[in-house]
């Protein structure tokens, strides 16, 4: 197999652009918002602070960006994370990565990944949080995309939930009429939370793995999952941002955020991979929302 040079590039750049998109559309959210709760702050912008992944001798392995927006009048807070990190897996991702059945990884563990992570915690109980993420994963015998987005209002409304829904499966139809419910069962599977016996959020789309032989065609796969996130989630915010609310809508916020928080923490895969791979743990727990509480 070869080193995937060009494949490589290709993939970390379009990561970085769409990173690009999305964090001027958020800011360009903050400017606009005049109406409603919180209209009167300072609009938010973007702390962008580079991250860099360490070894365990302490040679840098590659990195990335880490942009965060906090107290925002739309956004409480929201991170946009791009990375390309590479070098050797320890033992545990070894392990766990032969246990998904990536060919040859015990034998050779060095790997490439690069991607874009975003999770959004609202101001606003009526605007709903969401994440998305897309990636791509190298090794000397095995490449992959995977990622998605999912919604997870605190207070749902069914028209959101279908419009973001609706959006995503438009955006997949032109890869094949099965893939939006192959994807759509994948995400309602993995963003369960066990312990709870529900769902994190209202779902989404979700991959990962994907490697049908053709590298562009997954590509363009995961560009489409990329592109049709603004779509989806903008006109959500847009509807929701300036409604009126309580101390009874953002004590279901802060409860719904602790739901979140536990999924985070104890199940997501990126979460767990970042973690064991020495990158940079701010931005790898970026995710967690700035408040939260248990009942």
């Amino acid at each position: 197999m070869t080193d995937f040079t060009e494949q490589k590039t290709k993939a970390s750049t379009w990561f970085r652009t769409l990173r690009d998109e999305i964090v001027a559309a958020f800011e360009a959210l903050e400017d606009s918002h005049e109406t409603g709760p919180h209209w009167d702050m300072v609009p938010g912008r973007f702390e962008v602070t580079p991250t860099t992944r360490h070894t365990d001798d302490g040679t840098d392995a590659g990195g990335g960006l880490m942009s965060v927006m906090r107290g925002g009048r739309v956004f409480e807070k929201v991170g946009v994370n791009v990375s390309t990190v590479y070098g050797t897996l320890g033992a545990p991702a070894q392990k766990a990565m032969a246990a998904r059945g990536v060919p040859g990884i015990e034998d050779d563990p060095r790997f490439w990944a690069s991607g874009i992570s975003l999770v959004a915690h609202m101001q606003n109980p009526h605007a709903p949080a969401v994440h998305m993420n897309t990636r791509m994963f190298w090794t000397p015998n095995a490449w992959w995309f995977g990622g998605g987005s999912d919604l997870n209002p605190c207070l749902e409304y069914e028209e959101d939930t279908a419009h973001f829904h609706d959006t995503q499966k438009a955006w997949l139809a032109p890869h094949g009429a099965t893939l939006y419910p192959e994807l759509k069962a994948w995400a309602d599977e993995y963003f369960f939370i066990p312990h709870r016996k529900r769902a994190r959020g209202v779902g989404g789309i979700f991959m990962d793995d994907r490697n049908t032989g053709d590298w562009d065609v997954d590509f363009a796969l995961t560009q489409d999952i990329g592109r049709a996130f603004l779509p989806a989630y903008l006109p959500l915010v847009e509807k929701r941002r300036a409604m009126d609310y309580g101390d009874v809508e953002k004590d279901a916020q802060l409860v719904h955020r602790g739901l979140y928080a536990e999924y985070n923490l104890v199940y997501d895969r990126g979460t767990k991979f970042g973690l064991a791979t020495g990158h940079d743990a701010n931005a790898v727990l970026m995710s967690l929302p700035p408040m939260a509480k248990w009942v």
